[in-house]
């Protein structure tokens, strides 16, 4: 080495690159001591290998180019890209660590496209504490090596000026060339992650920088698969009125970041839900109710229009992104006012544009709402209580037409703020599942609220109240969180009630599987309407449902997974990224053992239709 920099300017980027690799190293260090399977250390060297190799090569390539730039304008460019792309990884690498440590999952090229596009949510969503830190470590990456290598090399008697020096001979592997050649060959070892290892997927082998330049280059490289556009067959559907028909009112009430096990009627066991479950006892409740995405926006859809929404983001906010009408513009055409109340900012998940493609001619979002008085529950909304006076004002001015209302809660949704309206319970000892399931509780008073308001308005008699949930949340079970790319049960499996007080007095319980887009079936079924001219790919809760009925899933973000039901029977596709699991709901309900090596055969046919669904989707998306 001492042939190819002097001293201080062997200091200068020594004195950055040291303690990035570091600060790069301990923040994997963490992120495989967090995994929910206890690794030994074979298994966590191996996790780590390709950051070391990452770190390593990008060391030597620094080294290489200080070497080869030895002064002048060329070696100012050096210093300032050194600089600058040094931030950028250091940016990534602690991103990464965020979304981890905060889902449990990788942070891929589509992740971060699609952040890059809501900075204002990644800000507030983000703890400040992360925010300081990495302040702190690019400030450092500014000026350390500077405040370092100054000092140094007055107190030693170096050169005054830090980026200048005259170098002696080097042999070939210590040379600039030789540097940035053994540079390029870590770094080609970085990309390498062999066989999944337990507990882990190849993406999370893979040094953060590393992976999101693989998931870019798959994601420019990956055609989206699907030939020809295809209409929905219920494009064209519309509502013929029957000898049956009744026009009552239809309220949704949207039950943000909700999962079947967090309720009471669905778990006996935990309080959380009193009112809820007194209600489920004079109502009709799907006990295998499930989302198709665990994502806000797309439960929306599928609970909304009766249809799978589309398996990219965004997609269904675009002009004419919705390809079939939905519940509220359905009911619409028949006479009926709609209105959409939201306690959450009209910018969470496009909802101050979707709103009118779901039908609703009136919208009411957090900003339209006096807060003062109410709490935060989340970095985006309130309690939801704010909705209660601006929904009694609405009904009160409504007129005698029937309408379409839906209540789109926030309080359930990370980060987990339950108001103290109601006090709070010790559910858990777990602080951060406690708080979820005390936004439930929440959530239970608020419904309370909201049907004492109906049947003081004397309105509830005549209304059907349908109840869902939009996705659930993840508490490390398989060590993910929240819920977009958690295909397990607790993100997936939601609670669904449809309460008509003039029927269902002693309950009803479907056991069939089912999913969100059998509301709008259901809910036409009780009014009594049929369809012309389409057909809807769901079924209403008040016939009975196909026994060889198979359920398909989706994560939320590109790539990441594919999961269907058959019966009790469900499979999960990774993308390659982990070994694909299959499980047996009826005696593994909590997906702890896959059994994917003994249903090898079944587990192919389940890939190649979850491939041709997905096809499907996107096909009838295209248009």
């Amino acid at each position: 080495m001492g042939g190819l920099l002097n001293r201080q300017d062997r200091v200068y980027p020594l004195s950055l690159l040291v303690p990035f690799a570091v600060h790069n190293l301990a923040l994997k260090v963490h992120d495989v001591a967090s995994l929910p399977e206890k690794l030994g250390p074979a298994r966590a060297l191996k996790l780590m290998r390709s950051d070391v190799f990452f770190n390593l090569g990008y060391a030597l390539l620094w080294l290489g180019l200080f070497g080869a730039a030895r002064a002048g304008p060329l070696r100012r460019a050096v210093v300032f890209l050194f600089h600058v792309t040094t931030m950028l990884v250091a940016i990534i690498r602690a991103s990464a660590h965020e979304c981890f440590r905060e889902t449990g999952t990788t942070l891929d090229y589509d992740i971060v496209a699609l952040w890059l596009t809501r900075p204002k949510d990644v800000k507030q969503m983000t703890p400040r504490s992360a925010w300081v830190l990495l302040a702190a470590a690019l400030s450092y990456i500014a000026l350390g090596p500077w405040l370092v290598s100054r000092p140094l090399g007055r107190w030693r008697g170096w050169s005054a000026r830090p980026l200048d020096g005259t170098p002696g001979e080097a042999s070939f592997f210590l040379g600039p060339l030789g540097l940035i050649l053994q540079a390029l060959g870590f770094g080609s070892l970085s990309l390498l992650t062999g066989p999944g290892t337990p507990g882990a997927g190849k993406s999370f082998a893979r040094d953060a920088f590393v992976n999101l330049i693989v998931t870019g280059v798959k994601a420019a490289m990956t055609e989206e698969d699907a030939g020809a556009s295809a209409e929905h067959p219920a494009a064209g559907v519309r509502l013929v009125r029957t000898p049956r028909t009744e026009r009552r009112n239809v309220v949704m009430v949207h039950l943000e970041s909700v999962r079947a096990r967090s309720v009471t009627p669905y778990n006996e066991q935990l309080m959380t839900t009193p009112f809820l479950d007194e209600l489920a006892k004079k109502s009709l409740l799907a006990g295998r109710a499930y989302t198709i995405i665990p994502n806000s926006l797309k439960a929306s859809i599928s609970a909304n229009c009766g249809i799978e929404p589309s398996l990219r983001p965004g997609v269904e906010a675009e002009p004419g992104g919705v390809p079939a009408p939905c519940l509220a513009g359905l009911l619409k055409g028949q006479g009926y006012r709609t209105v959409f109340f939201q306690s959450a900012s009209a910018n969470f998940m496009y909802f101050g544009g979707q709103a009118k493609a779901l039908g609703y001619d009136e919208y009411h979002p957090l900003e339209s709402m006096d807060a003062e008085g109410f709490e935060r529950s989340n970095y985006f909304g309130y309690e939801d209580d704010v909705m209660l006076k601006p929904s009694e004002r609405w009904l009160t001015k409504r007129g005698d037409r029937p309408f379409v209302a839906e209540y789109m809660t926030s309080t359930g949704h990370h980060d987990y703020f339950p108001p103290t309206r109601y006090g709070h319970e010790g559910f858990v000892e777990d602080d951060k599942l406690n708080r979820y399931l005390n936004c439930v509780r929440y959530l239970d008073f608020f419904l309370e609220g909201l049907i004492e308001q109906y049947k003081k308005l004397g309105l509830y008699e005549d209304t059907i109240f349908v109840i869902f949930g939009d996705h659930g949340e993840g508490f490390g079970e398989h060590g993910r969180y929240v819920h977009e790319d958690n295909p397990y049960e607790e993100s997936l499996r939601v609670p669904l009630i449809v309460h008509a007080p003039w029927r269902s007095q002693h309950g009803e319980r479907v056991e069939g599987l089912s999913n969100l887009t059998d509301i709008l079936p259901t809910v036409l079924d009780l009014l009594g309407y049929e369809l012309e001219d389409g057909k809807y790919p769901a079924y209403s809760l008040l016939r009975p449902l196909p026994e060889e009925r198979t359920i398909f899933f989706s994560c939320t973000n590109r790539d990441k997974c594919l999961a269907s039901i058959k019966g009790y029977e469900k499979y999960i596709h990774h993308y390659g990224d982990r070994p694909d699991e299959f499980f047996d709901l009826s005696e593994d309900p909590f997906e702890r053992r896959s059994i994917a090596h003994k249903r090898a055969e079944e587990a192919r046919k389940r890939h190649d239709e979850l491939l041709a669904w997905r096809s499907r989707i996107n096909a009838t998306y295209r248009r």
